[in-house]
């Protein structure tokens, strides 16, 4: 009883520790500390000593930080595709903690100040990344529009949702199914750079593009 009691008082830390945090940090941690603690938990009620214990949250943690997305060859395939086809755009493509495939776009690749309209060397990129998802039925896309801190709230707010909204739509506009999206503005609220630099202003302009793949059902 006394483990469980902590466990859960660890797990309320853990939850109220995730301010501050950009949302796929959010979700890789909170993911990772209830992982750990039902590790722990399974652990100790088979009576496992302490070794068993901390192998147990290990092994919780390690699950729950992938946040259910699998890292399949579609998925390394794709990412080698999206390097090649977003080389010399400004366009980064990484594989995030929990197996998702990023593109971090830049406002110099995406739009131009104050619009939500897709320009020609974004639209060739999402010509190329819809072929991947179209080929992908149990691939999730999240689309999150963000802004800098040049102008107000009621301004950047909605516009950071139009910019994710007009991604999604051209990609849906290829053929991927309307079904896989979640869309999210985050207005000025998450900066990556300095806003106090032109440098630092053109970088928070961007929109991010997750793309996980649950393991097949049934």
């Amino acid at each position: 009883m006394k483990k469980l009691v902590l466990s859960t008082c660890a797990l309320a830390i853990l939850l109220t520790g995730c301010a501050g945090m950009t949302e796929t940090q959010k979700t890789t941690g909170t993911g990772a500390g209830i992982g750990a603690l039902a590790g722990a938990a399974i652990g100790s009620a088979t009576g496992g000593n302490r070794q068993a214990i901390a192998g147990g949250a290990a092994i919780g943690a390690a699950a729950g930080a992938l946040g259910g997305y699998l890292w399949s060859q579609r998925m390394e395939n794709q990412k080698k595709e999206m390097e090649q086809a977003t080389r010399g755009t400004g366009i980064a493509v990484t594989q995030t903690a929990n197996n998702e495939l990023k593109l971090a776009i830049p406002s110099d690749a995406s739009f131009d100040t104050g619009r939500a309209v897709i320009k020609p060397t974004l639209a060739g990129v999402l010509d190329q990344f819809a072929t991947g998802l179209r080929n992908n039925a149990n691939a999730e896309v999240k689309i999150v529009g963000h802004t800098d801190s040049a102008g107000t709230d009621a301004i950047n707010n909605p516009l950071s949702v139009e910019r994710a909204a007009s991604t999604r739509d051209y990609l849906i506009s290829r053929g991927v199914r309307s079904s896989a999206f979640n869309i999210d503005g985050r207005g000025s609220r998450e900066p990556v750079a300095d806003n106090g630099t032109d440098a630092g202003r053109a970088q928070n302009r961007r929109v991010e593009i997750f793309v996980g793949e649950r393991p097949p059902q049934g």
